[in-house]
C-alpha cells in the first residue's frame, strides 16, 4: 500500500493513499511530547477496499444522504444508487471512496501537500453530467491540515464533498472516545426521521441534548433520554453552523481529550458538520491489531445539509455549468 507522508517541523504527521484519497494515519503528540496515531484505518489497501465505514475516506460526489435515490433538477427526475435501506449514502456503492485518485506533492514555503484529482463521468451511480474533482491536503508548521475541494461539472449536478477520518484523540487503540469532550458552534441542527433524513425543520438546540455550544463529555451527551439520539444510535446528526463575523471559514467544533491534551478544532467555509460519534460501528479488525467497536471514532464532517436536492428550504448543492465549487475546512491540532 503505497502512502503519501506529509510532516511539519513539530512531527506532525498525515498519511494518505490514492485509493479514495484516504488518510490512513495521523500522529499527533500529547502534553508530554509521546507519539500517537489519533484516525481509525486498516493495514492494508485490501482493508480499505472492503471497509464499509469510510474509514478516512474522501466522500462525494454526494456527502451523506439523498432520500430515496431520487431528486428533481431542472424538471427531471435523477435516480442514484441506493445503498443505504430506501436511500442513498455517500456517493453510492463506489463513489469517490472506492476509487484511485491522481496524486500530485507539492512543498513550498514551509508547507507540504499534495493536489488530488478525479473525474467523475456522466451517469457515474446515476448523476447527471460529468465532474471533475479537485482536493488539496496542505499541512503546515502551524499545526493545520486545510483540504481544499474544487469542482467543473458540464451539466447541472448536486455536489457536496466531505472527508470523513474518525479521530480518536487517546490513540485510534485506545478504546472509547466517551470521556472525551465536544464543542459544537451551532445554535440549530436537522433532525431526522427514523431514516436519518432530515424533516426539513432546523430546530433550536436550546434544552436538548444537541445543546454542545460549551464543551460537554460525549458519555453525559449520550447518556441523555433523546428520541433524536435514539433514531441516530446516539449522534448522527448535521448541526448549522453559527458563523460570527465576515470570515470564510468559521470555527465549527472541538473536539478534546482530556487524558492526552490531544484536540482537534474544526474551521470551515462549509454551512453544516455532520457529528457522527460511532454508535452503529460493529467490532472491525483495525490498523496494528486493533479492534474497533461502537464508540471507537468520531467524525467531525463538514459539509451542506444532508438530502438538500430534495429540500428547498435548505441551501442549494447545485453547481452549474460555468461555475466553481469551493470548498475549504481546516482540521488544527493542539495541545489543550
Amino acid at each position: 500500500m503505497e502512502t503519501y507522508t506529509l510532516r511539519n517541523r513539530d512531527g506532525l504527521t498525515v498519511r494518505f493513499i490514492a485509493f479514495g484519497g484516504t488518510i490512513v494515519s495521523i500522529e499527533t503528540p500529547d502534553r508530554h511530547g509521546t507519539m500517537a496515531d489519533i484516525v481509525l484505518g486498516y493495514d492494508t489497501l485490501a482493508g480499505y477496499e472492503a471497509d464499509r465505514f469510510y474509514f478516512g475516506a474522501l466522500v462525494g460526489r454526494y456527502a451523506n444522504r439523498i432520500a430515496r435515490g431520487r431528486f428533481t433538477l431542472d424538471g427531471r427526475v435523477h435516480a442514484v444508487t441506493v445503498n443505504d435501506g430506501p436511500h442513498h449514502l455517500h456517493g453510492g456503492r463506489r463513489g469517490f471512496t472506492k476509487v484511485p485518485w491522481n496524486i500530485e506533492p507539492f512543498g513550498r514555503n514551509g508547507e507540504t501537500g499534495a493536489v488530488l484529482a478525479y473525474t467523475s463521468v456522466t451517469g457515474d451511480e446515476g448523476y447527471p453530467g460529468t465532474l471533475t474533482a479537485t482536493v488539496t491536503y496542505t499541512l503546515n508548521d502551524d499545526g493545520e491540515l486545510a483540504i481544499d475541494y474544487s469542482a467543473v461539472a458540464d451539466e447541472p449536478t448536486p455536489v457536496n464533498l466531505t472527508q470523513h477520518s474518525y479521530f480518536n484523540l487517546a490513540g485510534h487503540d485506545a478504546g472509547d472516545i466517551l470521556d472525551h469532550e465536544l464543542t459544537v458552534a451551532a445554535s440549530r441542527f436537522t433532525p431526522v426521521d427514523p431514516g436519518l433524513i432530515p424533516t426539513g425543520e432546523l430546530c433550536d438546540v436550546s434544552g436538548t441534548s444537541f445543546d454542545l455550544r460549551n464543551a460537554r463529555p460525549l458519555r453525559d451527551v449520550l447518556a441523555t433520554a433523546d428520541e433524536q439520539l435514539l433514531l441516530g444510535s446516539g449522534i448522527d446528526h448535521n448541526f448549522v453552523v453559527d458563523r460570527v463575523g465576515d470570515s470564510d471559514v468559521a470555527f465549527a467544533a472541538r473536539l478534546r481529550d482530556p487524558r492526552s491534551g490531544r484536540t482537534v478544532e474544526v474551521l470551515t467555509t462549509e454551512p453544516g458538520i455532520q457529528v457522527y460519534a460511532g454508535g452503529t460501528l460493529v467490532p472491525v479488525a483495525g490498523k496494528r491489531g486493533a479492534e474497533y467497536g461502537r464508540y471507537a471514532g468520531i467524525a467531525l464532517e463538514t459539509q451542506h445539509f444532508p438530502d438538500s436536492p430534495n429540500q428547498p428550504g435548505f441551501p442549494s448543492t447545485i453547481l452549474r455549468p460555468g461555475q466553481q465549487y469551493s470548498s475549504r475546512t481546516v482540521y488544527r491540532f493542539l495541545i489543550a
